[in-house]
């Protein structure tokens, strides 16, 4: 088996029209939203980058990194409810927006204006059924996340997770490493665990031999035993 080098979120940095593309929209209308003004704006991961309660009145790209959608319960506790890859976004929300925003590592976006983007999908019907189409895999992807915090066992979870991961990065798993993009804590934030918890986890899937760890990057070494222990089917991912 040969082995590749490790991929990191942070490297992978493309254009609009290029993401737009690869989702699968058609050159002319990849063209449109192109020109829609926009900034770039690089996040650091060390603080929130919008806080809950506040009304978004804007569309956002992640370019580069991966950007997490959060929200606490009433004692503070934090949950992670929603990750955003490179060439993934967040459209522009009605009122306030009841979750915060955060990178989970360097993060780099493109943001727009909620008014110049609604006025291109108005015009363009083709654009409301690509994003439609969009909406309906990101909610796909929210119900396989309902499933495992709510059903599968810790271990479980933990791989289920880096298999979504690796998938969502593009990631070979079988023949090349992934740099875990992921502290503990943020995985017991995604997975509804203690950050305790998620690193007797690790021990227990290196135990199995179903990853080697190598610092940050990780070997899916059976990578056919992982899916089967995550229950994981990248169906839900098309």
């Amino acid at each position: 088996m040969t082995i590749r080098r490790a991929r990191s979120p942070g490297e992978t940095g493309m254009e609009l029209r290029d993401i737009l593309l690869r989702a699968g929209l058609a050159p002319k209308y990849a063209d449109m939203l192109e020109q829609m003004p926009h900034k770039v704006v690089h996040i650091d991961s060390r603080r929130p980058f919008r806080e809950p309660g506040v009304a978004r009145d804007e569309v956002m790209v992640v370019r580069s990194g991966i950007l997490a959608k959060f929200k606490s319960d009433g004692s503070g506790r934090r949950q992670i409810v929603a990750l955003r890859f490179p060439g993934e976004g967040i459209l522009p929300h009605e009122g306030v927006a009841d979750y915060g925003l955060q990178a989970i590592v360097r993060t780099e976006i493109l943001i727009g204006k909620a008014d110049d983007f609604d006025a291109i999908v108005d015009a363009n019907p083709e654009l409301a059924r690509f994003f439609w189409r969009l909406v309906q895999r990101q909610n796909a992807i929210s119900y396989e996340w309902l499933v495992n915090t709510g059903r599968r066992d810790s271990t479980s979870r933990v791989a289920h997770l880096l298999c979504e991961t690796a998938a969502r990065m593009g990631i070979d798993a079988s023949r090349q490493p992934m740099i875990n993009p992921f502290t503990q804590q943020q995985i017991a934030d995604i997975t509804g665990q203690t950050s305790v918890n998620v690193n007797r986890v690790f021990a227990d899937l290196e135990r199995q031999g179903l990853i080697k760890r190598r610092g940050r990057e990780i070997i899916f070494t059976d990578w056919a035993e992982m899916r089967r222990v995550a229950g994981f089917q990248p169906g839900y991912l098309q």
